[in-house]
C-alpha cells in the first residue's frame, strides 16, 4: 500500500487521509521527508550565482513540504490521541529532528545566501513581505548559532539533540504520570458539592479504566483543580491537591525531577555558546520584549501588588472558615465568600453552558457577527478521533475560508491543557488551504446525557478559538508567516481578545439558556459576575505570575551555576519575589511545568500571557469605544492584524490596528492592581 504521506490528500481541503494513515506509515515518511528536503536545500547552496531573493528565499520556502506533512499529523497525533508506538516514535525521533533542523539553520552557504540578501535589502525591488522574510530568516538563523565556526556548532548540534531527547521525556513522564495519579474514589457520598453531570463523567472515567462502581477525578494541567471549588470533604481536596503537586517528583519511572536540572543546565550551556548570558537572554532577544530586564521589569511592578491582594483575600477566607487556609481549601472557601459578599455561585450557571449551544451559539455566532462567516459541520470528512468534529467556515461572499476541527473531551491518550494547532497552514506561495484544530479537556459524560460546562471551560473555549480564528484568517504569501507563527510573547494577544465576547451582552443572550427548560440565563448572574470582576484577582494574578518569574529563575542561570536541587531552587525563586504564599501555589510547579520543560515552545516566554493582555485590555477597551460587536469593527481587527498572520511585525500590525502604542493601565484595572 502507498504511504498516504507520499502524495497530496485527495479530501477536501486536503485534509489528511486519517482513515488510511497507520503508525507504521510516520517513519518512513519522516525519513523520506528529511532527505528530500536536505536535497532541496542542496540544490540552494550548490548554486554557482550570486544570492536573489527567486534563487534562494523561494526554494527554501518551498523546501520540506512532505516533512511538514508527516509532522502535522505525527505531532498532532501524539499530543491528542497518542499510544505507545507513537510515543516511543516521538522520543526516537526527537534527536534526528533536531539534527535534521541543524543542518539546514546551520548550513554555512546557505547562512551566507541569506546574509548577502539582507545585506543588499535596500538594493532589492521587494515588497514588504518578502523584504521582512528576509529579514527574519537572518535574526532567526543569527540567533540560531548560523555564524559559529565548525567546532561550535558541532557542540550546539550536540547539545540541541540532546534537549530535544530529554524534553520530549518530560512530556512523556507527565502524561503518564498525571494519569497515574488520577484520583480513585470508591464512594460517590465523598463526591458530595459536585453535580450530578460531574459525578456521571467521574464514574465513567473510572469503567474506562476498568475501575466499575467507583469514581475517578482525573488530573488537568494546572496545579489547581477545577473540583477543588465543589468538594466539601476537606480530605478528598487535600488528597486531590496532593495528587496534582506530586506529578512528576515522585521518584520511580516519570520522575522529571533530574530532567528539568539537566534540561536547563543544557540550555544555560546553549545559550553561552551562543553568546548570551542566559538562555531567557537568548529567547527574548527575538521576541517583542527583546531583553529579560524589559521582563522582570513588567512582572516585578505587577507581583507585589499581587501578592498584597492575595494576603487579604486569605484573611477573608480565613474568617469564613474559622481556620488557617491552605491550597486545597482556597478555591472552596474563595466561593463561599464570592456568594457571601457578591452573591456569586457560578456552579448556578452551568446548566446555561450547554456545550453544543455554547459552540454554536456563542462561539461561532460572535465570529459570525464579528467577520461574516459561518460555520457547516462536515460529516463527511473524517478526522483523527470519533469525537473530533468538522466544520467548513465560509466567507460572507460564500468563499471557503477553511476547516475547524474541535477535538473536546479528556482522555488518557491526550496530554493535558487546551491548544490550537494547525494541521494545514495557508500560504500562496503553496496554494495551501487551511485547517486549524482546537483541542480542550472537557470530561465526556456517560452515553446519552448532555455537556455541560464550566464558567470556566466556556472562556477557555472562546480563547482557543481565538488562536484558530487568526489561524483561519491568516492570508500570507509565504509558509514562514501562516497563522499564528508570530512571536511567543504576542501569539496569546488575539486569543485573549476573543475572550471578551463570552459575556458580551449580545452574545451571552444567543447561547446561555437553561439546557432543560430553554429559559436565559437571569441577567442578575452577569451582573454579579462582573461586579465581582476583579474578585480573588489577587491569587490569580499571584499564582501566574509565580509561574512566569519561576521560568524567568529556571532560565537566568548561567553555565556556571550548579543546582542541584529543584524544591529548594523553587522555593528560593519564588521567595524573592515575594510569591512564597503556601496557600497560593505556583500555577505549575516545576516537574509538571510542561509549557516549559516540554516541547510546548514557552521556555522563558511564559511570561508571554500577561505581556499579550496588556494589549488584550487595551483593546477591549477600543472595541467598547467603537460599538462593540460590529462588521465593521470586526473587520479592522480582522484585516490589520489577524490577517496579516505573522508577516509584519506584530508592534507594527497593533499600532496599525489601534493607531498607538498598547496603554497598560487597562491591564492593571482589570487586575485589580492600580
Amino acid at each position: 500500500m502507498t504511504n498516504p504521506f507520499f502524495e497530496a490528500s485527495p479530501l477536501p481541503f486536503g485534509m489528511p487521509p486519517f482513515a488510511s494513515i497507520l503508525d507504521e506509515h510516520y517513519r518512513p515518511a519522516f525519513e523520506k521527508g528529511m532527505a528530500d528536503q536536505l536535497a532541496e536545500i542542496r540544490s540552494i547552496t550548490m548554486r554557482r550565482d550570486m544570492p536573489t531573493f527567486e534563487g534562494t528565499m523561494i526554494p527554501l520556502e518551498k523546501s520540506g513540504q512532505l516533512l511538514e506533512r508527516v509532522a502535522t499529523v505525527f505531532f498532532n497525533k501524539t499530543s491528542a490521541d497518542g499510544n505507545d508506538v507513537t510515543s516511543a516514535l516521538e522520543e526516537e525521533l526527537a534527536p534526528h529532528l533536531a539534527a535534521h533542523a541543524d543542518a539546514i539553520r546551520l548550513d554555512a552557504q546557505l547562512y551566507w545566501r541569506i546574509t548577502t540578501l539582507f545585506e543588499q535589502l535596500d538594493d532589492l525591488d521587494l515588497d514588504a513581505e518578502s523584504r521582512y522574510l528576509v529579514e527574519r530568516y537572518f535574526a532567526e538563523y543569527t540567533i540560531a548559532g548560523a555564524g559559529l565556526d565548525e567546532t561550535q556548532k558541532e557542540k550546539l548540534r550536540d547539545l540541541n539533540q540532546s534537549l530535544s531527547t530529554l524534553t520530549t521525556r518530560f512530556e512523556k513522564n507527565l502524561l503518564a504520570d498525571t494519569n497515574d495519579l488520577a484520583v480513585v474514589i470508591d464512594d460517590s457520598a465523598e463526591l458530595d458539592g459536585l453535580e450530578a453531570g460531574e459525578i456521571s463523567a467521574a464514574a465513567e472515567a473510572a469503567t474506562e479504566r476498568g475501575l466499575e462502581g467507583k469514581y475517578l477525578i482525573t488530573l488537568i494541567l494546572p496545579t489547581g483543580q477545577p473540583v477543588l471549588s465543589a468538594l466539601t470533604n476537606r480530605d478528598i481536596r487535600a488528597r486531590v491537591m496532593t495528587a496534582s503537586r506530586q506529578r512528576g517528583s515522585r521518584g520511580g519511572p516519570w520522575d522529571n525531577t533530574q530532567l528539568v536540572l539537566d534540561i536547563t543546565r543544557l540550555r544555560a550551556e546553549r545559550a553561552a555558546l551562543l553568546g548570551f548570558d542566559s538562555h531567557a537572554a537568548w529567547v527574548i532577544a527575538d521576541e517583542t520584549a527583546k531583553t529579560p530586564t524589559a521582563v522582570a521589569a513588567m512582572l516585578t511592578r505587577l507581583a507585589g501588588p499581587a501578592a498584597r491582594n492575595a494576603i487579604a483575600e486569605q484573611a477573608d477566607l480565613e474568617a469564613l472558615a474559622g481556620h488557617p487556609i491552605t491550597a486545597h481549601d482556597w478555591e472552596f472557601y474563595s466561593e463561599k465568600v464570592r456568594r457571601a459578599t457578591y452573591d456569586v455561585d457560578t456552579a448556578q450557571m452551568r446548566p446555561y453552558f450547554e456545550a453544543e449551544r455554547v459552540l454554536q451559539d456563542g462561539v461561532f455566532y460572535a465570529a459570525t457577527k464579528l467577520y461574516g462567516v459561518t460555520f457547516a459541520e462536515r460529516r463527511d470528512i473524517p478526522a483523527y478521533h470519533p469525537d473530533v468534529r468538522v466544520f467548513q467556515v465560509t466567507d460572507e461572499d460564500g468563499t471557503a475560508v477553511g476547516l475547524y476541527t474541535l477535538d473536546l473531551y479528556t482522555r488518557d491518550s491526550k496530554r493535558g491543557g487546551a491548544w490550537m494547532n494547525s494541521l494545514i497552514s495557508q500560504s500562496a506561495l503553496l496554494g495551501h488551504p487551511v485547517i486549524v484544530t482546537n483541542n480542550l479537556n472537557v470530561p465526556k459524560p456517560a452515553a446519552g446525557e448532555t455537556t455541560l460546562l464550566t464558567y470556566d471551560e466556556v472562556n477557555t473555549l472562546f480563547h482557543e478559538f481565538g488562536h484558530a480564528l487568526h489561524g483561519l484568517f491568516a492570508r500570507v504569501t509565504y509558509p514562514r508567516f501562516s497563522g499564528t507563527n508570530t512571536f511567543r510573547d504576542f501569539v496569546e494577544f488575539p486569543s485573549q481578545v476573543n475572550e471578551m465576547w463570552m459575556l458580551w451582552p449580545e452574545v451571552l443572550a444567543n447561547y446561555a439558556v437553561h439546557y432543560q427548560t430553554g429559559e436565559p440565563m437571569p441577567q442578575e448572574f452577569v451582573d454579579k459576575i462582573q461586579a465581582s470582576s476583579t474578585f480573588n484577582e489577587g491569587f490569580a494574578t499571584s499564582e501566574y505570575l509565580a509561574s512566569a518569574l519561576l521560568d524567568q529563575a529556571w532560565h537566568s542561570i548561567s553555565a556556571k551555576d550548579a543546582i542541584t536541587d529543584v524544591a529548594a531552587f523553587e522555593a528560593a525563586a519564588l521567595t524573592k519575589v515575594g510569591l512564597d504564599n503556601p496557600a497560593v501555589p505556583t500555577r505549575y510547579s516545576s516537574t509538571y511545568f510542561q509549557h516549559i520543560f516540554a516541547n510546548s515552545a514557552y521556555d522563558a516566554g511564559y511570561y508571554s500571557y500577561i505581556w499579550s493582555e496588556v494589549m488584550d485590555a487595551d483593546t477591549v477597551d477600543w472595541f467598547k469605544e467603537n460599538g462593540g460587536l460590529t462588521r465593521a469593527n470586526g473587520d479592522r481587527f480582522r484585516q490589520r492584524l489577524l490577517g496579516v498572520g505573522g508577516s509584519k511585525d506584530p508592534l507594527e500590525a497593533f499600532r496599525d490596528f489601534r493607531g498607538r502604542d498598547a496603554d497598560i493601565q487597562p491591564l492593571l484595572d482589570r487586575r485589580g492592581l492600580n
